[in-house]
């Protein structure tokens, strides 16, 4: 198994300098990542960056909150795109998901989806949601046409668990893949992760994960 091609090379942090974003470039087309996933003001640089490689340029919209209006973050989406991201990754509006407001956050995630025209990522922040939550997302998102569900952002609390990524599999019932997130810095965890379903793991530790 190439493992390289199941990550994305993430690094989301408020304090990544242009320098930090070359380097990080540099370590994905050393080991061959999927894709490098940056904040948007930093995709024209990393897409000019990977040129010539088929390593896709990733960015984020509504991170890591969600709980601005729809129309921001799908403007945001779409704006990612147009400077050169192959797909984004948009934080689900997390507390209408815990409130019951299903049909807000199917319109919502409907709407991001249409938008941006590539693949999309919904992130649940599964560490926030019941196990009846993670799967009502779930089957929202798989059934507004996502590409990935993804479990974390990172940011807070828990991020991925095998637990939850059984649960999100066999909620997408094959809609969607999954994407696993947060707190993923070792081969062995990475794989327990693959082996339970995920086909794409968000991690900056993706160097480790390859060279273990």
């Amino acid at each position: 198994m190439n493992i390289a091609k199941y990550i994305d090379h993430t690094i989301l942090k408020t304090t990544a300098t242009p320098f930090d974003i070359e380097k990080h470039c540099e370590s994905a087309l050393k080991y061959g990542f999927y894709s490098v996933c940056v904040n948007p003001n930093y995709v024209t640089l990393v897409k000019e960056l990977l040129k010539g490689s088929d390593i896709k340029t990733v960015s984020v919209a509504g991170f890591p909150f969600g709980e601005s209006e729809t129309i921001i973050r799908a403007k945001e989406a779409e704006y990612a795109v147009k400077c050169g991201a192959e797909e984004v990754d948009v934080v689900i509006p997390v507390s209408r998901l815990v409130s019951g407001d299903y049909d807000y956050v199917y319109r919502d995630v409907k709407s991001i989806v249409d938008a941006c025209g590539v693949p999309l990522k919904v992130i649940l922040e599964t560490c926030h949601l019941t196990d009846e939550q993670v799967v009502k997302g779930c089957e929202i998102c798989a059934d507004a046409g996502v590409a990935f569900v993804k479990t974390s952002t990172g940011f807070f609390g828990t991020g991925a668990t095998v637990h939850h990524v059984q649960l999100m599999k066999k909620a997408v019932n094959g809609k969607c893949q999954v994407k696993a997130a947060g707190g993923i810095r070792d081969y062995n965890f990475a794989k327990e992760l693959i082996d339970a379903g995920a086909t794409r793991l968000g991690t900056s530790a993706g160097d480790k994960i390859v060279e273990g």
